[in-house]
């Protein structure tokens, strides 16, 4: 028989309206009370029933993930750390995929944040990055944490946990520079996402700060794609000018550049290097493997589910803020320049 609230509540002693409070992360409990509830709750393996809770309660035990991004290895990474928040503080997550560009996108996330009673939103690029949208979904009275490109919060909309690509692309552009490379080319990923300008915006600063000029025709816009790695390296590798060294806005851009590049007997990285952003599944299935920034997505996923979470128990308007900053990943996939 599945354990019920009645029997957790029987065998750590205490009332069924304790053993809610402790499901509920509500702060009025004593910590010792609490760890009773919980060590019957695992002894039980007691999973209470969201869905009920939902519909017999006044608040809502549920929050949505609202997002628009082709990369399956970034989404599934978001879907995996709000999940694991989720699970952990009793909360059911709403995955809700869509398009940005829709002129009644407002109309559709009403709708769902109506119909599936949330109590707030994780918001990814590029709706964390559009504050019309924001302040329209936060006038529908839920919480909002977005996920953010940058080394600050833009305003104070809402709490953000914020990236800082501009200060991984700098540092990936200087270790190809220290690896004696001067022509180094850069494949942007789609315009609409703020990480694409922060992106190529560290890679000209760390080739300003070592006096080597930007080169425009050594930059190709693209999107966050495999294709656009493949067109932009045959672009790239026929121009009279080649680049020794190629930085692509994530790994998939490199996966694609890399497979272009071997098709035209390129070698890599003897003949060119090539880097990419993110530390996706991607960077460790090509060969070589990909030098690359490592983006913890799924603990940064956590982190804002954690920090919604949070402010729909507590109904905290405050304003906070995280900062992650991705990390150099040295592969084989780049070398000293012959």
């Amino acid at each position: 028989m599945k354990a019920t609230i009645n029997d957790v509540a029987k065998q750590a002693g205490v009332s069924i309206k304790t053993v809610s409070r402790v499901m509920n992360n509500e702060p009025s409990v004593r910590q010792p009370t609490r760890e009773k509830v919980m060590a019957a709750v695992e002894a039980l393996n007691y999973q209470p029933n969201l869905a009920a809770r939902n519909l017999a309660g006044t608040k809502a035990y549920s929050i949505a993930f609202v997002y628009d991004n082709p990369n399956a290895y970034y989404v599934i990474d978001m879907q995996n750390g709000i999940l694991s928040a989720c699970k952990k503080q009793g909360f059911e997550l709403v995955i809700h995929p869509c398009d940005s560009t829709k002129p009644d996108i407002i109309d559709e996330i009403t709708n769902m944040v109506r119909t599936s009673r949330i109590a707030g939103l994780v918001l990814t690029p590029p709706f964390s990055e559009m504050p019309e949208f924001v302040e329209k979904i936060k006038a529908l009275d839920v919480s909002v944490v977005r996920i953010m490109s940058g080394d600050a919060a833009p305003d104070d909309l809402t709490p953000c946990v914020m990236i800082d690509d501009h200060a991984a692309a700098y540092s990936i552009t200087e270790h190809l520079v220290n690896l004696g490379h001067k022509h180094i080319a850069f494949i942007a990923g789609g315009l609409e996402h703020k990480s694409s300008t922060e992106r190529l915006n560290g890679y000209k600063a760390a080739l300003e700060a070592n006096n080597i000029k930007v080169t425009p025709e050594h930059i190709i816009q693209g999107e966050y794609s495999f294709d656009s790695g493949v067109e932009g390296a045959k672009s790239l590798m026929s121009l009279s000018n080649k680049p020794t060294a190629i930085f692509s806005c994530n790994d998939e851009i490199a996966a694609g550049a890399l497979f272009a590049s071997r098709l035209m007997n390129i070698a890599i990285p003897e003949q060119l290097s090539i880097a990419g952003f993110e530390n996706s599944p991607f960077s460790r299935q090509t060969w070589p493997k990909l030098t690359t920034a490592h983006q913890p997505n799924q603990a940064i996923a956590e982190k804002a589910a954690n920090l919604l979470i949070s402010h729909t128990r507590k109904h905290d308007n405050s304003v906070s803020e995280q900062l992650y900053t991705p990390e150099l990943v040295v592969r084989d996939s780049t070398t000293t320049i012959n």
